[in-house]
């Protein structure tokens, strides 16, 4: 009578996990296209992540993947059931986080997408602090300038800088990057400090080249916008160097306000022009569309959302 007790219910439950295995495994490797990038996403081997695919094809009897020297193409049934299984696992994940969160705090892995600037200055220290009252929960940070592919990278939430172009992300607005003109007191005494926008043509200028337009400044003031395009001396996509540069004396720099910390109060850099307005860009935090969003991803988001405005 064994098998209608205990060995009965450990029986069902390796049932499930083998079936959900089999679930996360098909759908890491259906969204990124590769078992070897599944399988990082998984934190699995290649190999193993390769039979938890096999196993459940086996055991649903039929294909659901093709593979060839390249990459993982779906067959009919396995576009059919990743349709479905994505949401599945994430209201499983989601009910299983909440039973278990609410009593030990958050857990799992928690993977992030940052520019690498912000990353370095702001969001590093965030996360410490965000993760400081959870030792369950893990933070894979990934610093990347180019926005990477949430889903095929296994992406749990991105924060970006500009307008996202892309249609199938969630976006919750964070707060509001501020640009300022900027320039070294010994810079401005040997150069002399600019009055306008149009003077900034006879200084030196140092050109971020991961703004969209790095030569072409825009200033507005009081609803009237004129650009100034310029010939940069230096050009550099990093605005942690650029500010650098300016810092040196180098020339004049129009950077972030996340990067600035307190230059501007301590005078080692001048905010010049402070009349017009130079540019703001909206600080977003990025999710995939149609998923249930995590427990503790909702939780990193308003604890963004309120740590970014204490600082405004």
């Amino acid at each position: 009578m064994a098998i209608l007790g205990y060995d009965f219910l450990q029986f069902v439950h390796n049932i499930a996990m083998d079936l959900l295995d089999g679930l996360r495994a098909f759908v890491a490797t259906a969204e990124s296209g590769s078992f070897t990038k599944a399988a990082d996403r998984l934190g699995l081997s290649n190999r193993l992540t390769s039979k938890y695919v096999a196993e459940l094809e086996a055991r649903l009897g039929t294909r659901l993947l093709q593979r060839t020297t390249r990459r993982v193409g779906l067959t009919p049934a396995g576009e059919d059931l990743l349709a479905r299984a994505p949401a599945l696992l994430d209201d499983l994940d989601l009910m299983l986080s909440d039973m278990t969160e609410g009593t030990r705090g958050l857990s799992g892995v928690l993977r992030i997408s940052a520019p690498v600037t912000f990353g370095e200055t702001t969001l590093t220290e965030m996360l410490r602090r965000f993760a400081a009252p959870h030792p369950d929960l893990t933070i894979d940070l990934r610093l990347d300038d180019a926005h990477v592919d949430l889903a095929s990278e296994g992406i749990d939430l991105a924060f970006r800088i500009g307008t996202p172009v892309v249609s199938s992300l969630k976006v919750q607005r964070l707060g509001q990057i501020e640009t300022h003109l900027v320039a070294a007191p010994a810079y401005l005494s040997r150069h002399g400090t600019p009055r306008g926008p149009q003077d900034l043509k006879t200084h030196v200028c140092i050109a971020d080249t991961n703004r969209r337009t790095p030569a072409l400044w825009r200033f507005s003031k009081q609803g009237h916008a004129q650009d100034v395009l310029l010939s940069s001396r230096f050009m550099v996509n990093s605005a942690r160097a650029v500010r650098d540069l300016a810092r040196a004396g180098h020339g004049i720099a129009l950077v972030p306000d996340f990067i600035l910390g307190d230059d501007l109060q301590t005078g080692r850099l001048v905010h010049l022009l402070p009349e017009y307005e130079t540019g703001h860009a909206p600080l977003s935090a990025i999710y995939l569309e149609g998923r249930t969003l995590p427990r503790k991803v909702r939780a990193l988001i308003d604890f963004a959302c309120a740590d970014l405005h204490a600082k405004r």
